[in-house]
């Protein structure tokens, strides 16, 4: 795969992408030199923060071209070559005149929003003006819409670089997709990195940006998080607008942020969400937002705090024999532990009724994607595909992805059957408030996944039916199907090093407390280890 530069038309892949990064690595180090020579602290940019490249910035450390270029250099060592992650599907052209633009602003007034140049990894499933977007398809390879999504639009007033569109499972599936190939997990690439964020997922965690958006539909940011040692925010449905993303269920899409520290989560969700009149939905969280989910945040927020453990696997595959569902459950078990440590009264276990239709309500809702697909492309008028049926009849969808959109087309919303599926949520939702008001709890905590990510099929690009075992031990239904958030956090990695995420739940509108608690455990734990096929370059170094 080769990407866009600004040498390439626009929308096409162009293989001398890197020329604009080949040197970076050379640049950042002298940068980091010159800094050290005249009595600055080194900047090092490998698992830094929000918070650290400002406070560089305020140092005279770095610039934003700078850590730009220090994350185009790192794209370019590892995305296709080294481990070959696959995770960058657009390099954004003019990445460097922004960056030189917003140092302008910076020498002239300051800091121009709270994402000052904060390069973000985007998935491809969202639209921006200036660069393609693919779905993950061959079918809309160069597409340009010519318009950003709600969010980037957001992220960009806030002073953010949307610095690459990451790939992405095929309309908002699994791993792979036609339009690129294969995503691989930094912690083994022999692995599935989870979807359909994966390339989000990969990215974040190999440092090629400084945080990450994904969508979630049924799992897509915290599965990708979760295996790649990220914090993953599923928010509340009404909170982040989807104006400018393909849907795939629109009563469970959802936007939410990729990042390797709470606090990042929670500065990014501070810029995205809230009303948005181009997806009414959002009006539902007039009010119910925090003057800042920053503010929130308390190292000791999980004292006094009262959380609920499940127990109970919410897939029927689930082998608690198995040897790697041990090395999970001995995590889990440690994390558990720790949420006491740190001050929490834990009851462990709680039940919530009907927890086992969970998986079952989500995966019968075949109702909502064609028309929801259909009425979006019909507001892009170039688009190249006018109908999901089009899509599956040019025979060029990935085939596992080709199977199961089959059986969405010709269903609608309208059918007597998606009112049982309504029912069902409901009752659903009405068992976890329940258990959330009689316990007294803050949220519920569970493994993401109950067995570590697994092998890459051999034929995972040809067969409509792989032996991956992908998403083995899935526990990410319950929070789509309810429409509550979820917060997924590092809980360390297993023997093999490979990470297992701890997933936290609360009510509708929660994201503020699950913030707090994420953040009170990632401060007392410090469980994220980055991964070992993506080191720094020269003059990229971790601070110490």
């Amino acid at each position: 795969m080769t990407r866009d530069t600004a040498a390439a038309p626009e929308g096409r892949r162009d293989p001398t992408f890197p020329r604009t990064a080949r040197s970076a690595a050379i640049v950042f180090s002298l940068s980091l030199s010159m800094a050290g020579a005249s009595g600055a602290q080194d900047f090092r940019l490998m698992e830094t923060t929000i918070d650290a490249v400002h406070a560089a910035f305020e140092a005279g450390e770095l610039t934003c071209g700078e850590l730009v270029e220090g994350y185009l250099a790192r794209i370019e060592a590892y995305d296709q070559a080294g481990p070959a992650l696959n995770a960058v599907e657009h390099v954004n052209p003019r990445a460097a005149e922004e960056a030189e633009a917003l140092d302008a602003a910076f020498a002239e007034s300051g800091p121009t929003g709270p994402l000052h140049c904060v390069p973000v990894l985007l998935k491809d499933q969202v639209e921006t003006r200036d660069m393609p977007t693919t779905y993950g398809s061959a079918l809309f390879d160069g597409f340009m819409s010519g318009r950003d999504a709600t969010i980037v639009t957001r992220m960009r007033e806030a002073g953010a670089v949307i610095l690459a569109k990451t790939t992405m499972g095929e309309f908002a599936s699994r791993y792979v997709g036609s339009g690129f190939g294969i995503i691989r997990n930094p912690y083994d690439p022999t692995r599935n990195p989870s979807g359909s964020s994966g390339g989000s997922g990969a990215g974040a965690a190999a440092n090629f940006g400084l945080v990450a958006i994904g969508e979630d539909t049924g799992g897509s940011i915290r599965g990708p998080a979760a295996v790649h040692s990220l914090v993953g925010l599923r928010p509340t449905v009404p909170l982040v607008s989807r104006h400018g993303m393909m849907p795939a269920n629109p009563s469970s899409d959802t936007l939410g942020p990729m990042t390797r520290t709470v606090r990042d989560a929670a500065i990014l969700l501070d810029a995205i969400a809230g009303y948005d009149p181009n997806d009414p939905v959002t009006a539902y969280a007039a009010g119910r937002t925090p003057e800042s989910y920053v503010d929130g945040l308390d190292p000791d927020g999980l004292r006094g705090a009262r959380i609920g453990v499940v127990r109970e696997p919410m897939d029927a595959e689930t082998d608690p024999e198995s040897d790697d569902y041990r090395q999970v459950r001995r995590l889990v078990d440690q994390a558990v532990a720790d949420l006491r440590r740190l001050g929490a009264t834990v009851l462990d276990p709680v039940e919530v009724p009907g927890l086992d239709e969970a998986q079952a309500t989500y995966v019968r809702n075949s109702f909502e994607t064609e028309e929801a697909t259909d009425a979006y492309l019909a507001e892009l008028p170039e688009a190249p595909m006018r109908s999901l049926r089009e899509i599956l009849l040019a025979g060029r969808v990935n085939p596992w992805r080709a199977r199961g959109l089959m059986n969405v087309v010709g269903r609608s919303t309208s059918e007597q059957e998606y009112l049982a599926v309504l029912q069902a949520r409901e009752r659903l939702r009405r068992a976890v408030l329940a258990v959330l008001a009689d316990h007294d709890l803050d949220a519920l905590v569970y493994a993401t996944f109950d067995h570590q990510t697994t092998l890459i099929a051999p034929d995972v690009l040809t067969n409509p039916n792989p032996e991956d075992g992908y998403a083995r031990g899935n526990n990410r239904y319950l929070s789509p199907v309810i429409g509550f958030p979820a917060l997924t956090v590092p809980a360390g990695l297993t023997d093999d090093g490979l990470p297992v995420g701890l997933e936290l739940l609360g009510g509708p509108f929660a994201e503020a407390a699950l913030l707090r608690l994420g953040y009170a455990y990632e401060q007392g734990t410090h469980r994220r280890e980055p991964p070992p096929t993506t080191p720094a370059l020269d003059g990229q170094a971790s601070a110490p």
